[in-house]
Parts: C-alpha cells; sequence; structure tokens
C-alpha cells in the first residue's frame, strides 16, 4: 500500500529539493572556477601584467653604480632602528636602548645608554637628537644629556632633521612634520591633508617616515603610501613632488613605499624600499640614475615580495644615509649591519 503526502507537505519539499539542487550546482560552478577557471587566468594573463620576484630582484649589472666598498658593521644591536653620518664622517646607530657610535674604520668607540628605545637619530652640529617615541633629547657627543622635549601629546617621531635654528620631526601616528625651535618650543606643523594649496597629505603604513633638509633649503619627505617624495618649504607650502608607482626600477613598489631617504653631496637622492629590498639613486626630478644595492648585494635574509598590504611588509626593512665623501651607508635591519657602498669608478 503506497503513501500519499498532503499536497502542501509535497510542494515544500519540493522547494527544499530544487533549493538544494541550486546550491549544490552554485558550489561545483564555484569550485570549478576556483581551481580551473582561475589556474586558467592566471595563465593567460597578458606578460605585460604578470612578474616573476626572480626577475625584479635580479638587477642588470649594468644599472649597478656602486659596489660594497669597505667589510660591513657589525652593530652588535638585537634590534637597529636608525642611522646617521656626522660631518666628521662618524657613524651613529640607534637600537636596544643606546646610541653607538663608530669611527670611519668600523670601530666601535661610544657607547651611550638611553632611558628607552629610541626611534630616529640625528648628529648634527656637534650635538645628537635622539627621538624616543613621542619625546626628543639632546646628547653630546660623549653622552651628556642636554636637554629633553616632550613637545606632542602623541606621537611616534621616526625621523629628524636639523637646520641652522629649526628642527623638523617625522611624526608616523599623527601623519605630519613637526616645525620646533632649538629649544623645543612647536612652530607648526606641515603636511596635513590642505586641498585648497594642493596637499592630499601622508599616508604612512608602516613607521618608515623619512625627512631631511636638502642642499636647496626645502625639506623632503617620503609619502610611501602614495610612492613618491615630496619638497615642502618650512612654512608648509608643497613645491612639487616626484615619484610613481611600479615594481620596475624606476618607480617605487607595493603598498608603502620607498621607507628611506638621503641626500648625497652633489644633490641626488638616495631611496631604500621594502618588499623588493632596492636602494636606488634619483636625481631631482625623479629620473632613476641607478642601483646602488638590492636583495643579493645586500646578502638579505628577510622575504623578499611585492608587498600589496602593510600586513605583507611586516618583517624589518633599512635606513640610508650618505657621508661628504659620497659614500651610501645602508642599516640592514635583519642581521642589524651596516654596508658601505661607493660609486663605481
Amino acid at each position: 500500500m503506497s503513501r500519499h503526502l498532503p499536497k502542501q507537505t509535497a510542494k515544500a519539499d519540493g522547494g527544499l529539493v530544487a533549493v538544494f539542487l541550486a546550491v549544490t550546482a552554485f558550489g561545483a560552478g564555484f569550485l570549478a572556477y576556483w581551481f580551473v577557471d582561475r589556474r586558467f587566468v592566471r595563465q593567460n594573463v597578458p606578460r605585460a601584467y604578470r612578474y616573476s620576484i626572480e626577475e625584479l630582484t635580479t638587477i642588470e649589472p649594468s644599472l649597478l653604480i656602486y659596489r660594497q666598498s669597505r667589510p660591513p658593521i657589525e652593530t652588535g644591536l638585537l634590534e637597529a632602528v636608525a642611522l646617521d653620518v656626522d660631518s666628521d664622517g662618524a657613524v651613529w646607530a640607534a637600537g636596544d636602548r643606546k646610541i653607538l657610535r663608530f669611527a670611519s674604520d668600523g670601530r666601535k668607540d661610544t657607547e651611550i645608554s638611553l632611558p628607552s628605545k629610541p626611534t630616529a637619530v640625528k648628529a648634527a652640529d656637534g650635538v645628537l637628537y635622539v627621538a624616543m617615541t613621542d619625546q626628543i633629547e639632546t646628547y653630546s657627543p660623549a653622552g651628556e644629556r642636554l636637554s629633553a622635549w616632550a613637545p606632542v601629546q602623541t606621537a611616534l617621531f621616526t625621523s629628524i632633521a636639523v637646520g641652522p635654528e629649526d628642527v623638523f620631526a617625522a611624526d608616523a601616528v599623527g601623519k605630519v612634520i613637526h616645525r620646533f625651535d632649538k629649544q623645543g618650543n612647536a612652530l607648526g606643523r606641515l603636511g596635513q591633508k590642505n586641498p585648497s594649496r594642493g596637499i592630499e597629505g601622508f599616508v604612512i603604513p608602516s613607521p618608515y617616515f623619512d625627512v631631511l633638509i636638502a642642499h636647496d633649503g626645502l625639506l623632503r619627505v617620503n609619502n610611501p603610501g602614495r610612492q613618491r617624495i615630496e619638497a615642502y618649504t618650512f612654512d608648509g607650502h608643497l613645491e612639487w613632488h616626484w615619484g610613481i608607482p611600479s615594481v620596475k626600477l624606476e618607480g617605487f613598489s607595493g603598498c608603502c613605499n620607498p621607507i628611506a631617504l638621503a641626500q648625497l653631496p652633489d644633490g641626488t637622492f638616495v631611496t631604500g624600499e621594502k618588499g623588493l629590498v632596492r636602494v636606488k639613486v634619483y636625481d631631482d626630478h625623479g629620473r632613476l640614475l641607478g642601483v646602488v644595492a638590492g636583495p643579493q648585494q645586500l646578502g638579505w635574509k628577510g622575504p623578499v615580495r611585492v608587498c600589496e598590504t602593510p600586513e605583507e611588509c611586516g618583517s624589518r626593512g633599512l635606513d640610508v644615509a650618505a657621508d661628504g665623501q659620497g659614500r651610501i651607508y645602508v642599516l640592514e635591519q635583519v642581521r642589524n649591519t651596516i654596508l658601505i657602498f661607493e660609486k663605481n669608478g
């Protein structure tokens, strides 16, 4: 004897079956797309839109216009964060809870203990300016503390530039450049978003924010989230900017580069990048002049990749500096080592 369901129940069950079949079909289609179509798409992307890490990290020898000229300086720091070179050619490295001075022959001759971890260091006119998160302290070269400033309530100072009367500090949290006098009094801020002045604002995804006073008297600041270098007057007028986002050598790759900036005596600029890990030289119009080093030349031990988000580039990076003889110093933050490069010929 067969059993017949009421018509209403039969309709409900039929609807459930239809939904189940639809979901199953969608799932099968999605899996087919994921395992087949996505692979097909990846394989058929035009070559102009594909790249390999090996191709990007291999630098053509003719473009390598610098060479490592001296043995590396092993800082002995567990977490080196910044470096600078003073007018005498001595190298200053900041990290852990100390500042170290290395003579021109690479020998460590000074160690200054700090109350907390440093975040930036600048040697200027016989004075050391040391940032420790949201405050700045000044020291004599022998380690005597001269002054302590706490000028901003919430900040992360990652770079310091010193002029005859002004001190500028790059603040990665506030995303601005602070201007102070030599006593630590606040004189203003620059770089805030201001459409009426043509200023789009700094995009700082990670604590790599650099400022320097260039030979022409203007500030140069990296804007890593916009992949460019910007030039400002001391009172905050944006004069121009240069830089393009690109994985090619002439551009700045990923989400947030360049991360470090220095200037050579001839007026050209040195930039450092995370992700693909490159140190390059540009003129002040943004034209690439050559490459100082790539991962191979730096002996890089960290990951190498094109980072589309800051999280992908979570490894440590590098800092750059230059001396009066045109030598370029690279603080490689994975091994806490300073490498020294000179121009070929």
